[in-house]
């Protein structure tokens, strides 16, 4: 039988909810739909087979989706088998949930059945055009957007966030523009989050479009949800407008870390350290959990500013929070001594962290030697660097250390240095500028 092969890729459950044999099977659906895991859900379902339950659409499309987070295309193949016995197969929900299920476990699986379907609603089509974004294939999905027989506003929003995903942000903007201009279709909160996810990428272009984008969100008066506050935070801190993001922070009704984590990073490129501290306090004490990139932003914040003792501080508070330092942060503490002059707490953090140092800690570290005048412990360093450095990469570490001999008056080793750049053919790698151009 078609579900006892089912079982197969269940787990053994102690309770098969007796109980529930004796309601309507709409209180299946409803049991199925708010199941505590896929497997209790592919119970219930081969539960109702077993017990000659009668099967109704909702049971189907709620175990569609529970099956879906399997990731387990067999099972998703023996609900699809069944759902072509029951006769199902060919009711919107049903078929809309089939193709989802297969665009998360088997895309190719989907490419044929929506191929075959014989009516394809506005739904599925939105379904392809995500489908074929993650699989990378932006052309098609583009190809599908266009092919569409009628569009809704969901059809822009995946068509904008596939462009916006692939790095596309003038087509996604042009197609924002060419939506608003048609006038029939209205943005909503899912859209207007996908343009503004353009505009964050776009810098000063970005930031003009993304203004307009904010104040059509205020003349709206929709509230500024977590997603599209993050994003505006985001956006105006990475362009310099802390006072803005700041203003966007202080309206949103619910913030979460990504909120936080975004202005203190900004807040410390910027050289707000003090806003940095303020913020991460004010995360605390709303019981909002820092993560790792929170503690990288108020590091280097510390750096920034010289706070060594703040700096320590907030250096062993990762522990505390039950995560694990990572290479950034010992890079930040290393810059963090090195400037303040404590080149041997320096070089202790180096020793002792848990990871290999990289040439950009080496680097960091012998800029501060060379700003101090250790040259002893920069000698020591240099021995270490001369294992991991690149000739084709590490063109300015190679110009430091000579001009950290020249500076201790070592001519022969700056001589002998720069006869090592030619031989290796050691070139610095030159800048670059960009210039972006309008839509």
């Amino acid at each position: 039988m078609l579900l006892l092969s089912l079982l197969r890729f269940l787990k053994p459950t102690k309770t098969l909810y007796p109980y529930i044999i004796r309601k309507c099977f709409s209180k299946w659906a409803s049991a199925i739909e708010n199941a505590s895991s896929p497997h209790k859900a592919l119970d219930l379902y081969s539960s109702m087979h077993r017990n000659a339950i009668p099967i109704d659409i909702f049971s189907v499309v709620f175990t569609l989706k529970s099956g879906s987070r399997l990731q387990n295309r067999t099972v998703i193949d023996h609900l699809h088998s069944h759902t072509i016995k029951l006769g199902f197969v060919a009711n919107f929900y049903v078929a809309n949930s089939l193709l989802n299920a297969y665009v998360a476990t088997s895309f190719d699986k989907a490419c044929i059945l929506f191929d075959e379907m014989p009516e394809r609603n506005t739904v599925m089509w939105n379904t392809m055009i995500t489908g074929h974004s993650r699989s990378g294939n932006i052309d098609k999905a583009r190809s599908l957007f266009y092919e569409m027989p009628l569009r809704d506003v969901s059809s822009y929003s995946s068509m904008i966030a596939a462009f916006s995903n692939h790095g596309c942000w003038n087509e996604g903007l042009l197609l924002f523009r060419e939506m608003m201009a048609g006038g029939q279709i209205k943005p909503n909160q899912v859209t207007i989050g996908t343009v503004l996810s353009c505009c964050i990428n776009m810098d000063s272009l970005g930031l003009l479009i993304g203004k307009s984008v904010h104040g059509f969100i205020l003349k709206k008066g929709w509230e500024l949800n977590v997603v599209i506050g993050n994003i505006l935070v985001d956006m105006y801190a990475k362009c310099g407008f802390l006072k803005n993001a700041l203003q966007v922070f202080d309206f949103m009704h619910e913030r979460n870390v990504k909120t936080g984590t975004a202005l203190i990073c900004e807040a410390a490129q910027h050289g707000f350290s003090q806003v940095s501290l303020s913020l991460l306090k004010m995360m605390q004490e709303a019981g909002i959990r820092p993560n790792d990139l929170t503690f990288t932003g108020i590091l280097n914040a510390c750096v920034h500013s010289g706070l060594d003792v703040e700096g320590g501080k907030h250096f062993w508070m990762i522990e505390e929070y039950g995560l694990e330092g990572k290479i950034q942060h010992y890079g930040c503490m290393v810059d963090l001594f090195g400037k303040a002059g404590l080149l041997e707490e320096a070089f202790e953090v180096i020793k002792t962290m848990k990871f290999e140092a990289n040439i950009v800690i080496w680097g960091s570290f012998l800029s501060a030697c060379k700003e101090h005048k250790q040259f002893d412990l920069a000698e020591r360093a240099i021995e270490q660097v001369s294992r991991i450095i690149k000739p084709e990469n590490d063109g300015g570490i190679y110009t430091l250390i000579c001009a950290l001999y020249a500076s201790n008056e070592k001519w022969d080793d700056v001589e002998r240095v720069r006869k090592l750049m030619l031989d290796q053919n050691v070139r610095k790698v030159e800048g670059l500028s960009f210039i972006r151009k309008g839509l």
